[in-house]
């Protein structure tokens, strides 16, 4: 961290102020306004961010992918819909029409078959590699992170042109899950065909949008800056108490943001989205952005957690946002407490960089939608967006919230995108539409993961939670008349209940329709479950256990007519400081007092079980022993104050019933029901 970071961040922290300050400063002198410039094709897409907002090239954007025809869940499950058709010695995964290109390809089940790239109807292919290569970052120009594994999912966004057509074969008997994005040019664009191996001048352009990815939690204000355009840069300091609001930026002349940081994270931390976002372009009624400000910066149920290339929260507490939003006349960007009389106020600085050139006729307003569903209603998917027009997606957040413990299957639906009226977007699963891939697998789809472009709020299968990002640079959903952009909740028929929140950034030629209100701050909140199970036989994580004379084992056993599964801990002899035990940790989704409970398999060589604060018994033991095995209902161990978030959980053998044989248990639930 710089020093003037280290300074802002000193001062984000300690800043009391009664109004608004501001101060200004330029980077050089005046220059004359920018050309228009002429849409990029293929690489140079990654590395022009100051393109984003001009309307795609494309007269069609459309992706590819295995997903169930039927309207089923066997979206690569079963094989049956991995290819579109089969050719001897291998499947085809995709067939497209040119002038076009292909800007990103998905799967989570890469294999080492061969994948073959046919261009321009040449009979051998130009491109052969294993499947895997693809994204292991040895062959290039398939370098990281324009193309690695990340959350259970691999994907590369090395663009592949070509002049008339690009088939592509996998040289297998069978596959599984892929999504393969695509954009087809009109007719007679200058597009250049993918040769292979790259020459030196297109490796080096490739190694210029990697090197802008790798760039991903720091400042890239410069490549979002149109050649020849003056910057100049604005810092705000502010207090905002409840009911009031903050002016950070207000111009009244063409221009563009190229950079809005907001800091401390903190002040905008909490499960309430009370403080709103909003920015209003050109003199319009309506906000063009309107939305919660964590969630607006990637914040997962109330707290950071991106540290993507367009937005995120640094290593030093700042938020930031990196998406070009260019003006014609005017803009105006405050911050608003809806905060009920005698909350918290916040304390804030600003810093907003822009650029001396005005909205272009072939550019298209910034704009974000924050929307929430909370249920889901049965048998309808969620809306990121639904709207009329010209204009292009560029990025989309989703926080999802199970409404029962342990239950994450909401995120088997799909998302689909119907551009201009037909099925553009036929997604194969939520978490692969993030670039994920198998959500509750340990080492995939389980943790908070932020790459450049996605990435993985959290996975927390406990409180029901989990939610992801992608945006899209090259592989933007262009649509000239109409998008409706939805994600299913459950495998087939919308049919999980759950609480959906989303935000989704977008450029449009004109004012979109008005957003729907953002509703009563009460219904914004971050929502918790009040009671919460964690199963420690399947990936609870354990804090410590003894030290010796113990052993234990996650396994599924069969129980009577029942099977289940269990952390089993056997022993033998004592332990080095005093009672056997093992700790957990338990991540709570509030603060307060728990009734806490287990289930178990009783039977003969089963021990006493208690849970310890501070070294000392608590709450009351409980027998596990019984003449035979059977599974128990809750088990009641005690009353406690937890605090939201981790907390480690005792739980000690403190002996065993006289009839019992050993002293063990085999500990299925660990249940957390909040009184207060």
């Amino acid at each position: 961290m710089s020093f003037r970071e280290k300074m802002r961040s000193l001062s984000l922290a300690a800043a009391v102020l009664t109004a608004a300050a501001m101060t200004w400063s330029c980077s050089r002198p005046a220059a004359p306004a920018p050309p228009a410039a002429a849409a990029a094709v293929g690489i140079d897409e990654l590395v022009r961010l100051d393109l984003l907002p001009q309307f795609k090239r494309s007269v069609e954007v459309g992706m590819v992918s295995s997903y169930d025809r039927s309207g089923g869940n066997d979206d690569g499950f079963s094989g049956a819909y991995s290819f579109i058709r089969k050719e001897p010695g291998g499947l085809v995964l995709a067939d497209l029409e040119g002038p076009g290109a292909v800007y990103r390809i998905h799967t989570p089940t890469p294999t080492d078959d061969v994948l073959e790239f046919y261009f321009d109807g040449e009979a051998a292919p130009r491109l052969a590699l294993r499947f895997n290569d693809l994204f292991n970052g040895t062959r290039p120009p398939f370098i990281a992170p324009l193309a690695m594994p990340g959350a259970g999912g691999y994907t590369s966004y090395v663009p592949l042109t070509y002049r008339k057509s690009c088939r592509i074969v996998l040289k297998a008997e069978s596959f599984k899950f892929y999504d393969i994005n695509y954009a087809v040019f009109p007719p007679g664009t200058e597009v250049e065909t993918y040769t292979d191996p790259p020459s030196a001048e297109f490796l080096g352009r490739v190694e210029r949008a990697a090197a802008l990815l790798r760039r991903a939690g720091s400042d890239i204000g410069d490549a979002l800056v149109p050649a020849g355009a003056r910057v100049s840069k604005k810092t705000v300091k502010a207090r905002v108490g409840p009911g009031g609001r903050a002016v950070l930026f207000e111009a009244s002349k063409p221009g563009r943001i190229v950079g809005l940081r907001l800091g401390p994270a903190s002040a905008l931390a909490g499960d309430g989205r009370d403080i709103v976002l909003r920015a209003y372009w050109d003199g319009a009624a309506e906000p063009g952005i309107e939305c919660p400000a964590g969630d607006f910066f990637g914040y997962s149920f109330g707290q950071p957690a991106v540290r993507s290339l367009l937005l995120g929260t640094t290593d030093y507490g700042t938020n930031y946002f990196y998406f070009p939003m260019p003006f014609e006349r005017s803009a105006r960007i405050e911050l608003v407490s809806e905060r009920a009389p005698g909350g918290r106020e916040v304390e804030v600085e600003a810093e907003i960089v822009t650029a001396d050139a005005g909205k272009r006729a072939e550019e298209g307003r910034f704009y974000a939608r924050w929307r929430r569903e909370n249920p889901c209603l049965e048998g309808r998917p969620h809306t990121y967006l639904r709207t009329e027009g010209r204009g292009h997606v560029v990025g989309v957040i989703l926080q999802s919230q199970g409404l029962e413990t342990g239950n994450t299957y909401y995120f088997e639906g799909d998302d689909r995108a119907l551009i201009d009226g037909r099925l553009a977007v036929p997604g194969t699963g939520t978490e692969d539409s993030f670039n994920g891939g198998y959500y509750d697998v340990p080492g995939r789809w389980e943790t908070r993961t932020s790459l450049p472009l996605s990435g993985c709020l959290d996975y927390k299968k406990a409180l029901g939670r989990t939610g992801g990002y992608r945006f899209f640079l090259t592989d933007a959903y262009a649509y000239s008349a109409s998008i409706d952009y939805t994600v299913e909740h459950g495998g087939e028929g919308n049919s999980v209940p759950a609480d959906y929140a989303s935000v989704v950034f977008f450029y449009s030629q004109e004012p979109p329709p008005p957003a729907e209100p953002l509703g009563p701050v009460a219904a914004r909140r971050v929502t918790a479950l009040d009671r919460v199970v964690f199963t420690p036989g399947w990936n609870v994580p354990i804090h410590t256990m003894s030290l010796q004379n113990a052993t234990w084992t996650k396994m599924s056993t069969t129980v009577g007519p029942d099977r289940i599964r269990v952390f089993s801990m056997k022993t033998a002899g004592n332990d080095s400081f005093g009672p056997h035990h093992v700790s957990f940790i338990c991540d709570l989704p509030e603060a307060g007092t728990y009734r806490v409970s287990v289930t178990a398999v009783t039977g003969p060589d089963q021990g006493l079980l208690q849970l310890f604060e501070h070294d000392k018994p608590a709450g009351q033991a409980v027998n596990l022993y019984s003449p035979q095995r059977t599974i128990s209902g809750p088990l009641p161990l005690g009353e406690f104050e937890l605090q939201k978030g981790e907390n480690i959980v005792y739980l000690h053998l403190v002996g065993a019933d006289p009839r019992s044989k050993g002293v063990g248990f085999d500990l299925a639930r660990i249940i957390f029901e909040r009184m207060r």
